[in-house]
């Protein structure tokens, strides 16, 4: 395919070399004169492993150039990616002054275009940007209808410095949100050899999908950092510790704990996250990530809160009381801490789950149900039923699979506000309110 590049910094210099190294005819667009010189003279404008090697033969074979004229390139190709940056401003907003006027350079030259263009933004920008600057600069300038007349994708790229190559060959995901099928389907046809898995999604969530993979890998250097230095306070191999930690794939390394709901509770993570701190303290480590956990973690118990009681109901159904499904374990369970907030504020609430009826009989918790929380179980019925019927707000507290089709038996004046994600639906104003969706 013809496609243009603009934007010669690092992540557009890698893309242009490596789609041509490909098959593809790119032209790279940029500003910088002294960049596209370098290029048409078979020379890297950055400093990358193999960028160096692989651009000269592209511009001998022809498959590889560069100009500054955005509307030359435009006219030429099928596919244009920006590739500009989006620098901080100094109160940390993100400046798109580079994109917004590239976007405008290219709606001008796709007025003169009478083909059907793609334009790919792989700048990273947030959510609601494609939306609500790229999308009209683009139809403004151009006086055609992105979707219809034009494509337009957002294409996240996942290129570590010193590994960029290797990583646009191997990428983890493959990740395209599109407006309007036609231009996802164009766009997906340049990667369809690189063995990663697809993902189609709307513009917002391929904006997202971004920030959260950098925000979490700087999270996770923050965790090892803060890790390390209790180690070292402990005399701890903080390497040893973590070459271990990293051995599990089940639990430390993978999806679990990452789906977005209801606070944590239980036996093991607020005790062991309090003593944490506390030794943090005691041996004079700022300990900033870790002190965040349990108030984060209260901040969420608090929103939960706030969702039921703004709906208005002083009747409360809740399904589920221990902070998991498939347990009678109450001990520090948020759900508690819900109750007993509606309880002081004169709400009148009914709770089912079905774990700890059992347990108030037989269960190794029967102690702790009947003399800690004894207030709590008079609320309980033995009956989902008759949990239904009484309830105005109805409130799914963990996602136990006896409660999974709720929200096909409960009545038309009834809201539902889950806090696990029972079953896949968005938000809807007066009808169904999930916590982080």
């Amino acid at each position: 395919m013809r496609i243009s590049v603009i934007g010669l910094g690092y992540v557009g210099t890698v893309s242009a070399a490596c789609l041509a190294q490909d098959g593809h005819h790119v032209m790279g667009v940029d500003l910088s004169q002294t960049k596209v010189d370098l290029i048409n003279k078979g020379q890297s404008p950055i400093i990358e492993p193999e960028i160096g090697d692989i651009i000269p033969k592209l511009v001998q074979q022809g498959q590889l150039t560069a100009t500054t004229d955005v509307t030359d390139a435009i006219l030429r190709t099928d596919i244009s990616l920006i590739c500009v940056g989006t620098p901080s401003r100094a109160n940390g907003s993100l400046d798109l002054t580079y994109v917004e006027r590239v976007c405008k350079q290219i709606g001008t030259a796709l007025r003169k275009s009478s083909s059907f263009q793609v334009v790919v933004a792989r700048s990273t920008m947030l959510p609601g940007t494609m939306r609500n600057m790229v999308i009209p600069t683009l139809e403004k300038h151009s006086g055609k209808k992105a979707g219809k007349e034009f494509g337009v994708c957002n294409n996240p790229e996942f290129l570590r410095e010193g590994t960029a190559v290797y990583d646009f060959y191997h990428p983890p995901k493959t990740v395209i949100g599109e407006v309007g099928s036609r231009s996802g389907e164009i766009l997906a046809s340049l990667y369809k050899g690189l063995d990663a898995p697809e993902i189609l999604v709307d513009i917002e969530t391929a904006e997202m999908v971004k920030y959260t993979d950098n925000v979490w890998h700087a999270l996770k250097i923050g965790f090892a950092n803060e890790i390390g230095n209790l180690c070292k306070a402990f005399g701890v191999d903080s390497h040893k510790v973590m070459d271990i930690f990293c051995h599990d794939t089940k639990l430390n390394l993978s999806p679990y704990y990452l789906k977005p709901g209801f606070a944590f509770g239980g036996s093991c993570l607020p005790k062991d996250v309090r003593a944490l701190i506390y030794k943090g303290r005691c041996l004079d480590l700022e300990l900033p990530i870790l002190n965040a956990i349990l108030p984060s973690n209260e901040l969420q118990v608090e929103r939960g809160l706030n969702m039921i009681m703004n709906k208005g109901n002083k009747k409360v159904g809740l399904f589920g009381l221990s902070f998991k499904a498939g347990t009678d374990d109450m001990r520090e369970s948020p759900l508690i801490s819900i109750v007993e907030r509606l309880l002081g504020k004169g709400f009148d609430i009914r709770i089912f789950d079905e774990n700890v009826n059992i347990a108030s009989l037989v269960g190794a918790n029967r102690d702790y149900i009947l003399n800690h929380i004894p207030h709590i179980y008079d609320l309980m019925d033995e009956s989902m039923d008759a949990v239904l019927e009484h309830a105005e707000t109805v409130v799914i507290g963990n996602n136990a699979k006896e409660f999974r089709d709720i929200h096909e038996r409960r009545r038309d004046d009834q809201v539902l506000v889950d806090f696990v994600r029972i079953f896949d639906h968005k938000s809807e104003e007066g009808k169904y309110d999930g916590i982080c969706w």
